[in-house]
């Protein structure tokens, strides 16, 4: 009969059952150790996130509102550059309608100089016959309606822009301008005012308009225009025409267009004129004066009639003894 072998306790089998043990106890250790961080990390992940998350918020807020704040100065300043860019494109055609306009009248002007010299004898001069005749007009009664001398250099026109005036007489007004000029064919300088002294041209303010072609086409275009208060006295503008350009040195005449008289004494204006024009040593003034009165309607109230007459014996006064001439039209 065969003995039982013995057990051995330290068998292959035995060895491998420990180490089996063993290993199963490691990868615990292992599956262990790798999840532990994991589980710390991933909140310290999640909250740093959403700091920064806010961070990038505020500041996406930040640069909305500068952008729209800089949209709105950008609208503010493309409107200011559209109207620059119209203001500009204005005064490029007003250059070009200018520069027009200076081509045109130095091609008059040229024309104006060629046919100058065949005036010269008879411009603004009065030869021996008419200062004769002139001479004898004034010791007759006919001496306030007619024989206006064109001796003058330099011309100025008080106009009453009253409402009398400019709805009565104004295109005959223009008129009576527009002949007058052409009775001075060239002179130093032309002012206009009217009878509250108020300038055609403020630009020209106490100064000369050159006379040229086209600025006489100025005047009497912007004179269908004008539109500026009136009392019905051409007192202020003939004070004020003399204290501005009173100058012993030139040769001036004032026309003095108008209708009506409402001032209170025609005694004292004639004095203030005699004071502001004095005469030379010759008895004549240096400035001329000459009256040219507009018609009243028949129809007009009576106190028209009154102020209408009142005008016409003011100027006679005036001309008379500024060495000048009155015309009634009718």
């Amino acid at each position: 009969m065969k003995k039982r072998r013995e057990t051995d306790i330290f068998s292959l089998s035995f060895l491998d059952i420990i180490t089996c043990g063993f290993g199963a106890i490691i990868l615990l250790l292992v599956i262990t150790k790798t999840g532990i961080p994991a589980l710390v990390i991933e909140p310290s992940t999640d909250s740093d996130n959403e700091g920064l998350v806010r961070d990038l918020q505020n500041k996406l807020f930040e640069i909305r509102g500068e952008t729209t704040i800089l949209n709105r100065d950008l609208n503010d300043k493309q409107e200011q550059l559209s109207i620059w860019t119209e203001r500009l494109a204005r005064l490029n055609r007003e250059k070009g309608s200018t520069e027009n306009k200076l081509s045109n009248l130095q091609d008059e002007s040229s024309v104006q100089s060629s046919i100058t010299n065949q005036f010269e004898s008879a411009k603004q001069s009065l030869t021996s016959e008419m200062q004769r005749l002139l001479a004898k007009l004034k010791n007759s009664d006919t001496s306030l309606v007619g024989g206006i001398p064109v001796d003058s250099e330099y011309i100025i026109f008080i106009i009453d822009t009253s409402g009398s005036m400019v709805n009565a007489n104004w295109e005959k007004m223009i008129q009576q301008l527009t002949t007058t000029l052409d009775v001075y064919p060239n002179v130093q300088g032309i002012q206009i005012m009217s009878d509250m002294g108020s300038y055609l041209f403020s630009q020209y303010r106490g100064k000369w308009i050159p006379d040229t072609p086209g600025r006489r086409r100025a005047i009497i275009s912007n004179l269908r225009i004008w539109n500026t208060f009136s009392n019905s006295s051409p007192v202020e503008g003939i004070t004020r025409a003399i204290s501005s350009f009173y100058d012993p040195k030139k040769k001036i005449s004032i026309y003095v267009f108008g209708d009506e008289f409402t001032g209170n004494s025609i005694s004292q204006v004639i004095k203030t004129i005699e004071r502001l024009n004095p005469k030379d040593s010759n008895g004549k003034t240096r400035i001329r004066i000459h009256g040219v009165g507009f018609p009243i309607p028949g129809n007009a109230p009576e106190h028209f009639q009154v102020t209408s007459q009142r005008f016409a014996t003011l100027m006679r006064e005036v001309s008379q003894k500024n060495g000048g001439t009155f015309i009634g039209l009718n």
